[in-house]
């Protein structure tokens, strides 16, 4: 009301003034043409517009979607959103009191009540109400991650996702996985199945890098009625870069940290029958103890398969490559390949590697006269061209 006040007296304020002077002047008629025009009323104050998003009725919304309450020519008095058992979802209002936003996530399946008050610039308040109900998924669907947070990684380390139901709408999914790194690095992702993708820049990660995975899928949809179970943020720092590289030829593993050769090891790869993939692998996890069972990998015992006990084994593939202490293969080591594929170590250099590496090192190997490691194995994912890799494998 103060604005249209303020209008008002400035317009009868000019229209005494304009009297004045014709009064002096004695030019009568050209006074009240003058005091005529300036005198004119001001437009009348507006009633409110009020406006709901969400109009009533409507069905199947997502519970991602903001819901809004909006007033024009005047401001929100009072707004309140209600769940089906009458509580009141959180909610915030704008400084200038003409938009309000729930600041709560809805629930999938619920029926929501709005009501929303504004006065307008004419002083006449206005009420306006809207039921709607939010979708019904078919299922839910959890993403899970690799590296998980507040890890530090390797620079091989790709970012995998893993949906625990099928992605039908792939190109969707992707623009809820949202990657920030500081410094900014370009990357692109890759399907390896329906349930797991992977992020990966072109070539190693800087060390220091910071990596924040924003997975926002809560209320979306990714297709045949499977929406987002919950949005989650995982961080993850990139560690030094650590290189072991293995050579079938030489039998030896040299091992660089930052680019400077801090370590030479001898080793043993597969042999004959057995022969280690070559390529880019990067290290999983590790184990300071296990059984090595050839028949989790199909090669039962009857067939020449084994079930041999290790320590400090540290996991290359999903397929059962490792670098682990094999004390029964030294006088092999450095020397020929007699392994079931793994790289046999010394004692103390396994317990080495054991102490030393993180999750995400490389592993490069070189003339083991083994077939290319697959880009499915575990995280074969260097093995993708990059010109193949940025087409998303969809």
């Amino acid at each position: 009301m103060g604005m249209w006040g303020r209008r008002g007296r400035g317009v009868v304020a000019a229209g005494i003034a304009v009297m004045l002077i014709a009064g002096c002047s004695g030019g009568g008629e050209g006074a009240k043409g003058a005091a005529g025009e300036s005198s004119a009323a001001p437009p009348p104050p507006k009633p409110v517009t009020l406006t709901l998003a969400l109009n009533n009725g409507a069905a199947d919304v997502s519970p991602g979607l903001p819901v809004i309450a909006t007033a024009a020519d005047g401001k929100l008095t009072e707004v309140k959103l209600t769940n089906p058992e009458g509580k009141v979802v959180e909610g915030k209002m704008n400084p200038e009191s003409t938009q309000w936003t729930n600041t709560e996530p809805l629930g999938y399946a619920k029926t929501y009540k709005l009501v929303a008050t504004a006065t307008g610039e004419d002083g006449k308040p206005q009420t306006k109400e809207s039921s709607f109900t939010t979708v019904k998924p078919r299922t839910l669907t959890y993403v899970s991650t690799n590296p998980q947070d507040g890890t530090t990684i390797g620079v091989g380390q790709p970012l995998a996702f893993y949906f625990d139901e099928p992605v039908a709408d792939k190109v969707a999914a992707e623009k809820m996985l949202e990657i920030t790194t500081e410094p900014k690095v370009e990357g692109a992702f890759y399907w390896f199945n329906k349930k797991e993708v992977h992020w990966r820049p072109e070539k190693f990660w800087k060390p220091g890098t910071k990596i924040t995975m924003h997975i926002k899928v809560y209320g979306k949809h990714v297709g045949d009625g499977i929406y987002g179970q919950e949005d989650r943020t995982i961080t993850t720092t990139v560690g030094d870069e650590v290189i072991y590289e293995a050579d079938g030829q030489t039998h030896q593993v040299n091992v660089k940290v930052n680019g400077q050769v801090v370590r030479t090891m001898p080793t043993s790869m597969g042999n004959a029958a057995n022969t280690t993939p070559t390529g880019t692998y990067v290290l999983m996890e590790k184990h300071d103890r296990m059984i090595m069972d050839s028949t989790t990998y199909g090669l039962a015992l009857e067939n020449g398969g084994y079930k041999t006990p290790v320590s400090w084994a540290y996991r290359m593939s999903n397929s059962g490559i490792f670098f682990h202490q094999a004390e029964w293969s030294i006088g092999d080591q450095g020397r020929r390949n007699v392994s079931h594929g793994c790289l046999n170590l010394s004692p103390e250099n396994a317990k080495w590697v054991f102490d030393t590496s993180k999750q995400g090192d490389v592993v490069v190997v070189t003339n083991s006269g083994g077939p290319p490691l697959e880009p499915w194995d575990g995280f074969g994912d260097w093995q993708v061209p990059w010109n193949q890799w940025v087409q998303g494998n969809r």
